[in-house]
């Protein structure tokens, strides 16, 4: 006994060694077969990791496995992914192995698949991606000793996978998600059964419309499989759409041009709650405990040849009769609902499909709402025809159905219209085919938002349609302190609605206040109060590209941020992404304002550029209401009276809609009326008034001072302008930085009567009128920053230009007198000598010279004409005097 257990044991074990051991032999045989099999069949790229071999996994059957599958389009598809599976299966008897090359194909007898995804598509021009079988060498071989493989399934099964079908001429999209499906049977003969269950969601889009959304569908079914005519009969099943049941009978046949359908379907119950069952979950909620009445009948045939040319005949009726509903957790219910739809084609041809809605009516409490609609001619130019007449208390909608709002809703909505177009006039605005009339309101309407401070409240909306165009004729809102009141015409609304056309129109629109702040939710005022300006992640602000209209904007009184404006008046069209203003005209910081410029979003950083105008702004306020006016010209700060300006500035703006004030260029011309300094709100006065205590700056005149400033990168240049202190000429110019940064020389042209009584004297010995009207440049070079200013005097330019223009005029006096008398001239000047000299031209300059330098430096006594430095000591001298001019401290110096 022991001796047999020990036989079986060590034969269990060499049977378990050879299934783990010989998958190793055979595991690159198959890796190879599956490759040919590929190349001989397949006109793509294909990838995949691994093929692996068991034959424990399935046995007695072997296992082969192929793992992360890929097939990937050539031209015209190139790139795109056909399929993509984690891992593929099948399973083969173990003797069909030992096959050489030259024996019939291994035969297949399962397959699995495994979280697949296949994409098919069919471009504009008809092309397909899922057409990679290779054509045949020779059509008229029928030898299948070259194949690798062939097939004779008796399960499969298909786990975790998707479908998406597009195709784009038709702009048809169907998709198939969660699809778990599997397939069993008995094949014998000619005739086999297989049963089957299935269970995915399905979507299916036509034209933009949505006509599927993730619908849960499910099936079980018996089917009879006539292998010889491959003809496939529903005998035993039961499907759901969602979880509305419906049962098949009938047969697809395949056949050489297409397949033979001959199907009819029906819903095995009437109750109205298979209706509900319909709608998905996800809108309709549970359906547990509701309460209904009335009958729903869905019933349809599909028989006919389904061909690349024809499609099969269809009879499909959806119908109810006095129904209604009532959710337990809700206070109003539904009640006279009648639906009587079909979906129809009788001659087999695509285009002939039409949808008829003939009946869709509704009640909640008192408000009765019908409506009948059809479709033809639903693949080409859609013809479309509608009718609604009804009321609906918008309050009532989440009183009565479980549907999920972001906001509730209130307001009564009343329409009574009709339309009938084809879709090629709508897209192409042909309204001679285009009949549309009636009317509709919405009164009492309130909406909230997360995205708005204030809830909007419409008071009035009245609307009338026309063939062309639709009326505004009353729009009556307020949000916030914010009222509106417009009127207008919207030119193609159906084509807005229906189809890829821009909406146009014109309004008319009145404000008594007008906040922006009303129009922000709680996050863009908090930013725009606190003048914050953080990235983000989120995308800057867009205006949209299917808006062209024309908007005539009057509004009394207009407050944004900390801006008061009045009377403001101007025309904005919005087209094409971007925001054009023309003729806009305000009243503010008791003067004028006008605006024109665009703002444009069409690339990825909005841009601006604006003209602004300003008359008679008063300074004090615009310098602190306008953040612009507090860059360009920091010093309006310390003005006090009337300013006109033009300004002309382009840049982009922030993801915030303000402008980022780096990028921000252009000029302005500034000219001041009426204005004074205030000496108190400023610390560069203060220093200028230390360095050039001659001046009196609270005096300065500043009337009717015009200058220029160009501003680019951060930094304003303003071109030279020029203004008086009584009889001195200031010449200022320079520039300043949006930092607050400033380099500036102001050059002050003091008279040289003014430099004391040295100066004084020496001009009086001089007796000439030009000497008299001789003026000092004094330089002070303004730097720092506007908090903290520097201010440096330069005295060079002023030493020189006194002591050039005293000898010029001297010596010119002399060389006209003639060369003999310029020795007693000089003389004379110095110390009353008569005598003449023979002096050289340039001793008598150094005469000159030395005289200067004696009277500046106040001596009594003759200079001595052998000094061999006089130019020196004069220039010495004249310095002397400014700088002890410059650093007197009474103001009263110019009188």
């Amino acid at each position: 006994m022991k001796k047999v257990l020990k036989i079986t044991g060590f034969t269990i074990l060499t049977v378990l060694i050879l299934l783990i051991t010989i998958p190793f032999v055979f595991q690159g045989k198959i890796q190879g077969i599956v490759k040919q099999f590929i190349n001989d069949n397949v006109n793509a790229q294909v990838e995949f990791s691994d093929v692996s071999l068991s034959f424990i996994r399935s046995f007695p059957e072997a296992h082969v496995g192929i793992n992360d599958f890929v097939i990937t389009n050539f031209e015209p598809f190139k790139g795109d992914t056909l399929v993509a599976a984690k891992s593929i299966a099948f399973t083969v008897s173990i003797p069909e192995l030992f096959k050489t090359a030259g024996e019939e194909p291994i035969v297949v007898n399962s397959i699995f698949v495994d979280e697949a995804m296949i994409t098919l598509k069919t471009n504009a021009e008809g092309q397909t991606n899922y057409d990679i079988a290779k054509a045949s060498e020779t059509e008229t071989t029928t030898d299948t000793t070259g194949s690798s493989f062939a097939f004779s399934i008796d399960d499969y099964s298909i786990k975790n996978s998707g479908f998406d079908y597009i195709d784009e001429s038709s702009k048809m999209m169907m998709q198939i998600s969660e699809l778990n499906h599997t397939g069993s049977g008995t094949f014998s003969g000619e005739t086999s059964e297989l049963d089957t269950e299935t269970e995915a969601n399905v979507s299916f889009t036509m034209d933009g419309t949505n006509y599927l959304n993730h619908n849960a569908i499910k099936l079980d079914a018996l089917i009879d499989l006539d292998l010889t005519n491959s003809k496939y009969t529903f005998k035993e099943n039961k499907g759901y759409i969602n979880k509305l049941p419906i049962e098949f009978d009938g047969f697809v046949q395949l056949l050489g041009e297409g397949q033979n359908i001959d199907l009819t379907f029906k819903n095995p119950e009437s109750d109205f709650k298979n209706f509900l069952a319909l709608i998905p979950e996800t809108y309709s909620g549970s359906l547990d405990g509701v309460q209904t009445s009335g009958d729903f009948t869905i019933n349809g045939i599909v028989k006919g040849i389904n061909s690349d040319k024809t499609i099969p005949k269809l009879d499909i009726n959806i119908a109810s009769n006095n129904a209604s509903f009532k959710y337990p957790d809700l206070p109003k219910s539904v009640t006279n609902i009648v639906i009587n739809t079909s979906i129809k084609n009788t001659t087999g041809f695509l285009d002939d499909t039409f949808v008829d809605i003939k009946t869709l009516n509704f009640k909640i409490d008192d408000d009765v709402f019908k409506s009948s609609a059809s479709i033809k001619n639903i693949t080409k130019n859609m013809l479309v025809s509608a009718n609604l007449d009804g009321v609906l208390n918008l309050a009532n909608i989440t009183k009565a159905y479980p549907v999920e709002l972001s906001s509730p809703l209130t307001g009564i909505l009343k329409a009574k219209l009709s339309t009938a177009f084809d879709m090629n006039a709508i897209e192409t605005n042909a309204f001679e085919r285009i009949k549309s009339n009636g009317t509709a309101s919405l009164s009492n309407f309130v909406y909230t938002s997360e995205d708005m401070a204030n809830p909007l409240e419409i008071s009035e909306a009245d609307l009338t349609f026309n063939p062309q165009t639709v009326s505004l004729n009353h729009f009556k809102a307020k949000t916030g302190e914010s009222d509106l009141n417009a009127s207008g015409t919207i030119n193609n609304l159906l084509g807005f609605v229906l189809s890829d056309t821009t909406l146009k129109g014109n309004f008319d629109l009145n404000s008594n206040l007008f906040k922006m702040s009303d129009f922000m939710s709680e996050s863009e005022t908090a930013s725009t109060e606190t003048k914050t300006q953080t990235p983000t992640e989120s995308e800057a602000l867009k205006i949209p590209a299917f808006l062209d209209c024309t908007i005539n904007a009057n509004a009394k009184t207009v407050i944004y941020d900390n801006l008061t404006l009045t009377d403001v008046k101007g025309k904005l069209l919005i087209k094409d992404e971007a925001a054009t203003l023309s003729n806009v005209s305000s009243s503010i910081f008791d003067g004028a304002l006008s605006i024109s410029g665009d703002v444009s979003t069409k690339t990825e950083t909005p841009t601006f550029n604006f003209n602004l105008g300003a008359n008679d702004f008063d300074i004090s306020k615009s310098f602190k209401g306008l953040e612009l006016l507090q860059n360009l010209a920091p010093i309006a700060k310390i003005l006090q009276g009337k300013l006109n300006t033009t300004i002309n500035l382009s840049g982009s703006l922030d993801k915030d809609f303000a402008p980022n004030l780096s990028t921000v260029s252009g000029n302005a011309l500034a000219e001041l009326l009426t204005t004074n300094l205030s000496e108190n709100e400023s610390g560069l006065l203060s220093k200028l008034e230390n360095s050039l205590s001659f001046i009196d700056f609270t005096k300065l005149d500043l009337k009717d001072l015009k200058t220029k400033l160009e501003f680019a990168n951060g930094q304003v240049s303003v071109k030279p302008f020029d203004l008086k202190y009584k009889d001195i000429a200031i010449t200022v110019s320079g520039a300043h930085g949006f930092d607050q940064t400033l380099n500036y020389n102001a050059i002050f042209n003091v008279p040289a009567k003014y430099l004391g009584s040295d100066i004084t004297s020496l001009i009086s010995k001089i007796d000439s009128e030009e000497a008299n009207n001789i003026t000092i440049p004094v330089t002070a070079n303004i730097g720092g920053s506007y908090t903290s200013p520097t201010v440096k005097t330069d005295l060079t330019s002023g030493v020189t230009n006194l002591t050039k223009q005293l000898v010029e005029i001297e010596k010119q006096k002399l060389l006209n007198k003639g060369k003999d008398k310029v020795t007693d001239l000089i003389g004379g000047i110095i110390n009353g000598n008569k005598t003449k000299t023979d002096s050289t031209k340039t001793e008598q300059t150094n005469a000159v010279k030395d005289v200067l330098g004696g009277i500046i430096g106040n001596k009594t006594t003759k200079t001595d004409s052998t000094q061999t430095t006089p130019s020196n000591n004069t220039t010495n001298a004249v310095k002397n005097v400014l700088g002890g001019f410059l650093k007197k401290k009474t103001k009263d110096t110019v009188k």
